[in-house]
């Protein structure tokens, strides 16, 4: 494991730790980190959980619609494939618009790649993941409750 490349992402349904892909995507990764480090996740709610498809979440306002107040990030596109436990930024119908709201997959979502920049993947805790609250948004949406670069913890 490499502290400066992992995530540990506390959720209120257990503990998930995030390699992150610096090797595809390392100006996504470098913002993860720096958000990260900034505390910008710690809050932050789940505000779009579909069963069989993925878990969004990092948009401080948990409508879907905010972000950082960092500039939008340009796509970093790769052939990983979206399958169960990758972590992806998500974005608007244009290509270069990522900034701060990222989804997990739950199951295979091969629809997205090349489409949607693969940033990370879950290596331990997807049943944290996959407890989170569903719907769109959830009833009571499950949260980060902190998230810390490895290395700093």
């Amino acid at each position: 494991m490499d502290p400066e490349n992992t995530l540990v992402m506390t959720l209120d349904t257990g503990p998930v730790t995030i390699k992150l892909r610096p090797d595809l995507a390392p100006a996504h990764v470098a913002r993860i980190k720096e958000l990260t480090r900034e505390g910008f996740y710690d809050g932050v709610v789940f505000h779009r959980v579909i069963p069989g498809f993925m878990a969004q979440g990092g948009d401080p306002t948990g409508t879907g619609s905010g972000g950082s107040s960092k500039p939008n990030l340009q796509a970093e596109f790769s052939r990983e494939p979206h399958v169960r436990g990758v972590c992806s930024m998500a974005r608007t119908a244009s290509p270069n618009t990522a900034n701060s709201q990222f989804f997990v997959c739950f199951d295979d979502a091969s629809f997205l790649d090349g489409q949607y920049t693969v940033w990370g993947e879950v290596t331990d805790g997807i049943d944290a993941v996959d407890a989170l609250p569903k719907g769109e948004p959830p009833r009571e949406p499950g949260k980060i409750v902190s998230m810390k670069v490895a290395a700093d913890a």
